[in-house]
């Protein structure tokens, strides 16, 4: 999943970032409105957070912007302003949810996840491909019943693949979906944790299920 944070205080940004990728999101930040906008609206993220007080543009203007360019990303608004006025403003002009500082980062967490279930019509607690199953609560991963240790990028990645099961994932999406806006493309660090995986999924296993689809990319197929 890949979330994008925009908030001015770097700080507070850092904070969400670094916890945001230790439960294994891909994180990008922006500090102010106009860049936070421009990174919006060219990629593809699963939940935007949103400061209101930001410098360029303001949260209230970049979320009715996004809205009306048809971007319904789902938002939560993250900001110091707590009265009721201004929570019914920025539900108002298009965000799902709206949470005040200070916040707890288990809070915020939730939101993602009630963000994340809301965007989907059915989200499983486990995804399942042949006797490969990854719980999407407990982050734990098993094939034929026996746990396998992943590191945070690895669990990203086959979390990624998984979600995709069946279906050539690319280079390009990978690196969108599991690094950030700053992924170097033209390194082999998505060859190599693929390798990472199948040495922990595949290894001591007849039936492989990571592929590599030559010239195009990945697929995980039981």
């Amino acid at each position: 999943m890949r979330i994008l944070v925009i908030e001015d205080e770097q700080k507070v940004a850092n904070f969400i970032k670094r916890g945001l990728k230790e439960e294994g999101y891909s994180v990008d930040v922006a500090y102010d409105g106009e860049e936070g906008y421009l990174l919006a609206k060219d990629n593809e993220y699963d939940v935007i957070i949103l400061d209101i007080m930001l410098p360029k543009m303001d949260g209230i203007t970049l979320c009715k912007k996004l809205r009306a360019e048809k971007i319904f990303t789902p938002i939560l608004m993250l900001t110091a302003k707590d009265s009721v006025k201004d929570k019914v403003v920025g539900l108002d002009s298009g965000a799902n949810d709206y949470l005040t500082k200070p916040f707890s980062f288990e809070e915020l967490l939730a939101r993602i996840r009630v963000l994340l279930r809301k965007d989907q019509t059915a989200t499983p607690t486990k995804l399942k491909v042949d006797d490969l199953v990854l719980d999407l609560l407990t982050h734990k991963v098993s094939r034929a019943g026996r746990e396998i240790p992943l590191t945070n990028k690895e669990y990203a990645l086959l979390e990624y693949l998984m979600r995709n099961a069946g279906s050539i994932v690319t280079r390009t999406m990978i690196s969108e979906h599991v690094w950030d806006i700053n992924f170097d493309t033209f390194t082999n660090v998505i060859d190599v944790y693929v390798n990472y995986l199948r040495n922990k999924i595949d290894k001591g296993y007849k039936k492989k299920l990571i592929h590599t689809i030559r010239g195009r990319g990945y697929m995980i197929k039981s």
